[in-house]
């Protein structure tokens, strides 16, 4: 039987699909909040009795949180292993949604049909667009592709706190050839896209502190040290004029581009100009002899997150603050070492400190960058095969966020990750009025059948 048959199957049983993506986006799987666990719990075993129906050997693994959904289909050819993650975002503020963000439904938009939901793009929509492709393929030859895995997540939503170790447990069962991951999107929502290039993240919240309380700006200000005062002037410092950051060593194991790659980048013509108006701005702020696709995908960044400090209320009051606070997190590229980053900031900010100023630092995450291999056969098959079903030359792409696993899937288990994903830049992920494109559903499905099928041979 051929790949077409295939693709009509997925056409004709698209509203029995997008009812089944609708069953599980009603469950409220929200991972961070304790109260929801057992609608983790049952969105995994929703998940179980699918892939059992299907022909899957399914089972629901426990962990010290959420438990994780493991599945698997015997067959020749390579071993693929297909991630994602059931587990969703809360929903607060609550008041924002047009509707219960889990009593999910189809809706008609001025740019076509969407589904809208909690989860129905991160990442439960996306999860499904693969099940369904092979419930197609299922439904056509009888059997399912080849040798197939499912690992689906439910903690991605929360720090993932038992992913590691339970991929190191069941390294054995888990390694593949290669992974395939559906958490990413359409470049500017039209061009199908393999991201090749995540970048790493390492964060870090620091205290400056001085007086052992705060004092009167009148009586004190000028001879006492304001923890304020120091914290902008390191704030300051950490980049130059030209946008460059100022750490030592700080460049180190950052790699340039290949020519292919930076031809590709500049056949998007990605503009930069509607990139940044859409949210109010106007000139690129980062390295300025970078193209802004080089500085979103490639390069390494330091970001003030947040800085409190003093008297922050309605009105005025004139203090000087024993206390200055901020969040600073770092994305990484290349071969960059989160934890020599890590130290280098702090030596730095200790540096830095004047007499009777002291800090303390709290990391927050420290996940190095993800470049992939593409002269691994599946990323030719997969371009092509996403070529075919969008009528647009797929690219290879970055990302300018950190999908923490698919690095976990070359240093934990040693392979690679083809990251393909259907979303939109307007699918509104972790906010309220989260939605999913019905075409990006339907292209979805039919997007993995035409990858399976040139990738399983």
């Amino acid at each position: 039987m051929s790949l077409d048959a295939v693709l009509a199957r997925i056409d004709e049983a698209l509203p029995q699909a997008t009812d089944r993506l609708i069953d599980l986006l009603r469950i409220p799987s929200i991972s961070t909040d304790p109260a929801f666990k057992a609608d983790c719990d049952r969105a995994a075993d929703w998940l179980v009795a699918e892939l059992e129906s299907l022909g899957f050997e399914a089972s629901k693994r426990p962990t010290p949180g959420h438990p994780m959904v493991v599945a698997h289909a015997a067959g020749e050819g390579p071993h693929v292993l297909f991630y994602g993650h059931y587990d969703v975002q809360p929903v607060d503020p609550l008041n924002l949604w047009h509707r219960d963000p889990f009593d999910p439904a189809i809706e008609e938009t001025a740019k076509g049909r969407v589904i809208r939901g909690r989860g129905a793009s991160d990442d439960k929509g996306q999860l499904m667009t693969f099940i369904e492709a092979c419930r197609a393929w299922k439904d056509v030859h009888g059997s399912l592709p080849g040798r197939i895995t499912l690992f689906l997540e439910g903690e991605e939503e929360s720090g993932s706190p038992s992913l590691v170790p339970f991929m190191k447990e069941n390294a054995a069962e888990l390694t593949a050839d290669i992974a395939l991951i559906c958490d990413t999107g359409l470049f500017e929502s039209k061009t199908p896209a393999i991201v090749t290039m995540l970048r790493g993240l390492m964060g870090e919240e620091l205290t400056i502190r001085g007086a052992d309380k705060d004092l009167h700006s009148g009586m004190y200000g000028g001879v006492a040290m304001n923890p304020i005062r120091v914290l902008a002037r390191i704030i300051a410092g950490l980049h130059d004029d030209t946008g460059r950051i100022t750490l030592p060593g700080f460049y180190d194991g950052v790699t340039e581009l290949s020519d292919e790659i930076r031809a590709q980048w500049q056949n998007l013509a990605f503009d930069h100009a509607r990139f940044l108006g859409d949210v109010g701005l106007s000139a690129p702020a980062g390295e300025q002899d970078r193209t802004p696709l080089e500085m979103i995908w490639s390069r390494p960044t330091c970001e003030v997150n947040g800085i409190w400090g003093g008297y922050t209320g309605d009105g005025f009051k004139t203090v000087l603050p024993s206390e200055a606070h901020a969040k600073i997190s770092f994305r990484l590229v290349g071969q960059q070492d989160p934890n020599a980053i890590r130290e280098a900031f702090r030596a730095y900010v200790e540096a830095q400190l004047p007499a009777d100023c002291a800090v303390e630092f709290h990391g927050h995450g420290n996940s190095a960058a993800g470049q992939m291999q593409i002269d691994h056969p599946a990323f030719e098959q997969a371009r092509q095969a996403l070529s075919e079903e969008w009528g647009l030359a797929a690219a290879y792409v970055g990302c300018g966020g950190s999908i923490p696993i698919a690095g976990y899937f070359k240093t934990v288990l040693g392979m690679d990750a083809m990251l393909i994903g259907f979303g939109k830049d307007d699918d509104q992920i972790h906010s309220p009025n989260e939605k999913y494109d019905v075409e990006s559903f339907h292209k979805g499905i039919r997007s993995w059948a035409r990858v399976l099928e040139k990738v399983m041979g």
